[in-house]
């Protein structure tokens, strides 16, 4: 691809009209961190803080997160997801939470951004759960790892 979808001859913003293309199975992964505290991280994994499962909690954020994510970002399609799974995994040795997020549709366009939504407010719900009590938490390497499906067919980070 070589040039910018979203722009049209004159450089206006468009959404990109997917009317004509059709309708394949496509997936996306994408991950990211949250780095922390050791006692921070050590309280999300125990499941002592006084606000309740914080990995559970952002899972579902997560989840929630990637249904809207043609309201958050402007020239997104609404899609119909068929599937959206969160993995959130307290790495102590690293002193931070890994979130991986799958998504799946049967659509004319792609789920990367959803995927990359999901992963976004996932971290974003564990900074506001613990922000009391660790400020400092930072947000590292959000990224897409591997997509599937459509024209430009399946593309895979480099490890």
């Amino acid at each position: 691809m070589d040039k910018l979808t979203h722009f049209d001859a004159r450089g206006a913003a468009q959404m990109v009209d997917v009317g004509d293309k059709p309708t394949t199975q496509r997936s996306a992964v994408a991950e990211g961190y949250i780095e922390m505290q050791p006692a921070t991280l050590a309280m999300i994994a125990a499941g002592s803080h006084h606000k309740g499962d914080v990995l559970g909690v952002a899972r579902i954020a997560g989840i929630m997160a990637s249904k809207k994510t043609a309201e958050l970002i402007p020239l997104c399609h609404p899609i119909a997801l068929t599937h959206v799974s969160l993995e959130l995994e307290p790495q102590p040795d690293r002193q931070r939470v890994r979130c991986v997020a799958t998504v799946k549709t049967a659509a004319p366009t792609g789920v990367e951004m959803e995927a990359l939504t999901a992963v976004q407010v996932a971290l974003l719900t564990i900074y506001d759960m613990c922000k009391a009590v660790d400020r400092g938490m930072t947000f590292k390497d959000i990224r897409l790892l591997e997509k599937a499906g459509g024209s430009s067919g399946p593309w895979r980070r480099e490890p």
